[in-house]
């Protein structure tokens, strides 16, 4: 069994950064891709960031040129750097990973961490 365990939400001004951190724990598992989705409150949860095995990344419009996702695959952890943080990114964080255990793929999520961008 995997277990994703993220950290780093919190209260931010406009204008300010967070890190978030995922990381993924067990055994005999591999990653094919990681990365970050969110929820706002009436909301549909959405993608925010992927890296996959390649390094090539994915980002929703909205984020692009503000947020970075980031990997250390011998920790088997990842970030999302979100700077220029905007009230319209207020939301619960979780972090994603599609995992790979003896050739079976699932999709794998944290518990969530409540970033809030308010003055």
């Amino acid at each position: 069994q995997v277990q994703l365990v993220e950290s780093g939400g919190g209260l931010v001004q406009p204008g300010g950064s967070l890190r978030l951190s995922c990381a993924a724990s067990g055994s005999d598992f591999s990653i094919n891709a990681m990365g970050w989705y969110r929820q706002a409150l009436g909301k549909e949860r959405e993608l925010v960031a992927l890296i996959f095995d390649g390094s090539s990344t994915k980002y929703a419009d909205s984020v692009k040129g503000r947020f970075t996702v980031s990997r250390d695959n011998a920790k088997n952890m990842w970030y999302l750097q979100m700077n220029s943080l905007k009230p319209d990114d207020t939301a619960v964080y979780y972090c994603y990973a599609a995992i790979n255990i003896d050739f079976m793929f699932d999709d794998y999520w944290g518990q969530g961490t409540q970033v809030t961008v308010s003055s």
